[in-house]
């Protein structure tokens, strides 16, 4: 299939194209220019592939959770695309990503993906892998000093990936021997997830995708 992916929930952003058996991405290198970037960084990676829009399959973009402003970022990209196409567009759970394209990485019976929240909170999934397919235990938000008291029972077997394992090595060094730097997640992980749900004929579309934010965000109030 011919699928164009979308991730910037948090950490840096990418975009990759699948022609076939080909996969090209692209990455950026600055974060904090996401909102400028992100449609050149698309633009490129598809010259690459050798492909326009028209010729896609369908659009996929990494749902969340993840950073607010990320996340709309990368939706209203991949909606522009979808809808100017007339495509499909099929939005990818982070976590569930994250879990899928560490089990390439690591070799635990237990996969916890962890995205930054609020500051000092998390959010996380915890999935076992059982004859190579992932089941979701849990998933929630927490205080990162109330994490390795949910994951205790796990420890015998376990892995938490994270773009952001040297912070949270640091902030409770008893997770540091179950951590691994989640560098590896990028656009790319969410091209099987997306295959599959293209052949299924369950992609949604443009119009009815919305980020999975998992957090209210309350509207300062301006004081005069």
């Amino acid at each position: 299939m011919k699928i164009l992916a979308i991730e910037c929930t948090h950490g840096f952003a990418s975009a990759a194209v699948s022609n076939g058996g080909r996969v090209v991405e692209r990455r950026l290198a600055e974060w904090q220019k996401t909102a400028e970037s992100l449609v050149p960084l698309v633009m490129q990676t598809m010259a690459e592939a050798g492909l326009l829009a028209a010729e896609l399959d369908g659009v996929a973009v990494s749902s969340g959770p993840g950073s607010f402003t990320a996340l709309r970022i990368g939706l209203s990209v991949a909606k522009g695309i979808a809808f100017g196409a007339g495509l499909p567009l099929v939005p990818v759970p982070t976590l569930l990503a994250m879990a899928e394209a560490a089990t390439q990485h690591v070799t635990a019976n237990r996969i916890v993906p962890v995205i930054p929240s609020r500051a000092g909170e998390y959010f996380y999934s915890i999935f076992s892998i059982e004859d190579g397919v992932l089941a979701e235990i849990e998933s929630s938000r927490c205080l990162i000093s109330e994490l390795a008291a949910r994951l205790a029972a796990f420890a015998d077997s376990l892995a938490i990936v994270s773009r952001s394992a040297e912070m949270l090595a640091e902030e409770l060094p008893a997770l540091a021997p179950h951590l691994a730097d989640a560098t590896f997640f990028s656009a790319a992980s969410l091209l099987s997830y997306a295959e599959k749900t293209l052949a299924e004929g369950a992609a949604g579309t443009a119009a009815g995708t919305a980020p999975d934010y998992r957090q209210a965000f309350t509207p300062k109030q301006s004081h005069s």
